[in-house]
């Protein structure tokens, strides 16, 4: 019977999710990688399936090579999304569409085939991961689509996590504040750090150490983890 643990993980090409993979696999996890343009690997822990999460079809891809290949699912994280920052009234029928299907719907599916193969064992571990501003609004940072899409997925973590606690699988959420990833050009880096209290940017290896102690505490769920530079706290 194959005990290794198995994590898969979307957004995986670049950043945070590059940086989750690397993380898993120090733990002595098999980890399947996904993003629309992620370099094909098939190696002895890791395994990549390329394709945009939010077509059901994709997340059906993911979980089956993550079954065919290692066997199982253990743990789930949710870190593919967008984030577009306009004015309310400038985000257009496109900018809408992309969000919810990415954010809302890429979560949805994979999430529920995930969950399907974690019920029979008792034991599973789902992670979204967010963001601050869906609770924290900035003034400076106008972003009320992705407080509508990234914060829908902050709520499910409780009802997920209730649903499923008396089943062996727990939910939980990473909140990041602003991290130094590519989609961040260097020359906004100090104005991004003075949007946090302690001004500075985040690292991807800070979001990283975040989801692995959910990872390694069974005793949580439910709950959303802030590594945001205190931007819950206020501003």
């Amino acid at each position: 019977m194959n005990t290794r643990r198995v994590a898969v993980i979307t957004g995986a090409s670049q950043g945070i999710g590059a940086g989750l993979v690397e993380g898993y696999l120090s733990l002595g996890y098999a980890v399947v990688a996904n993003s629309r343009t992620i370099e094909p690997r098939d190696e002895e822990n890791l395994v990549t399936v390329a394709g945009d999460i939010s077509d059901p079809q994709v997340a059906t891809r993911i979980i089956e090579t993550a079954i065919d290949r290692f066997g199982r699912v253990d743990t789930l994280v949710n870190n593919a999304g967008i984030f577009i920052a306009k004015p309310f009234t400038d985000y257009t029928q496109e900018d809408f569409d992309a969000a919810i299907s990415i954010n809302v719907g890429g979560f949805f599916h994979i999430t529920q085939k995930a969950i399907a193969d974690m019920l029979p064992r008792g034991l599973g571990h789902v992670v979204n991961i967010t963001t601050t501003l869906q609770e924290n609004a900035n003034s400076n940072v106008p972003s009320a689509l992705a407080s509508l899409t990234k914060g829908g997925l902050a709520s499910a973590v409780k009802s997920l996590a209730i649903e499923y606690a008396d089943r062996g699988i727990r939910v939980n959420a990473v909140s990041p504040g602003i991290i130094k990833t590519p989609m961040h050009a260097e020359e906004n880096h100090e104005f991004f750090a003075g949007l946090h209290p302690v001004r500075q940017m985040g690292t991807i290896d800070d979001i990283v150490r975040g989801v692995l102690y959910l990872e390694q505490s069974p005793f949580v769920t439910g709950e959303w983890l802030h590594v945001d530079g205190g931007q819950s706290a206020g501003n």
